[in-house]
């Protein structure tokens, strides 16, 4: 009973952690700027599991309590994230100004929001609310759903781009128009958030 207790849990909130980040739009929308911020995959690898041990580790503190941070705040800082993550993409669209920290080292950048976007998450699950009795498992289910479900965005993403850049002829001229308008949409959408949620943290 006990070890069916124990999996019952455990897929509950593995569940939940896939759940969270396919419909936690602000993440996802993190997500996929580091996929198109990278271009090999060996990177791309790199640069997910820096974003995955960075959330991790704020997702424990901040749900076992030993390190917390007001919703709003966070909330904002990740919106703003994303903007400055777009505005990176955007940039970047000249080879001549990939020279920026973010497009050398994406996975410091990921490293370092991927703490911030921990926080988020740790919001998130407290909402959902944890097994209190098993609160180490019900924890790491979470955040192995959270994982998968960045390694099925990230997928996808890699391989429409891949599709797409072979049926236009090449990635850069064939994709740059389509990825231009993506872009630019992820800022829109970002200042959009940043702004909305700046106002909710100066006006409470």
């Amino acid at each position: 009973l006990g070890s069916r207790s124990r999996w019952a849990t455990f897929v509950t909130y593995l569940r939940l952690g896939i759940e969270h980040i396919l419909l936690g739009f602000d993440h996802l929308l993190f997500v996929l700027g580091l996929t198109l911020l990278v271009r090999e995959r060996k990177t791309l690898l790199w640069t997910i599991t820096a974003f995955t041990v960075a959330h991790s580790l704020t997702l424990a503190a901040s749900t076992l309590e030993l390190l917390t941070l007001p919703g709003p705040p966070v909330e904002a800082a990740i919106a703003l994230s994303i903007l400055l993550l777009a505005r990176e993409l955007a940039l970047g669209r000249r080879e001549d100004r990939r020279e920026t920290l973010s497009w050398r080292y994406p996975w410091l950048v990921a490293l370092s929001f991927g703490l911030l976007h921990g926080f988020g998450f740790a919001g998130a699950l407290r909402e959902l609310g944890l097994a209190g009795d098993q609160l180490g498992l019900s924890l790491l289910a979470f955040n192995l759903g959270v994982e998968l479900g960045q390694l099925l965005v990230v997928g996808l993403v890699w391989l429409l781009l891949g599709r797409f850049a072979r049926a236009r002829g090449s990635e850069t001229a064939g994709s740059k128009d389509w990825m231009g308008w993506m872009i630019h949409g992820m800022g829109a959408l970002a200042f959009a958030w940043t702004l909305e949620r700046v106002l909710v943290v100066i006006r409470p």
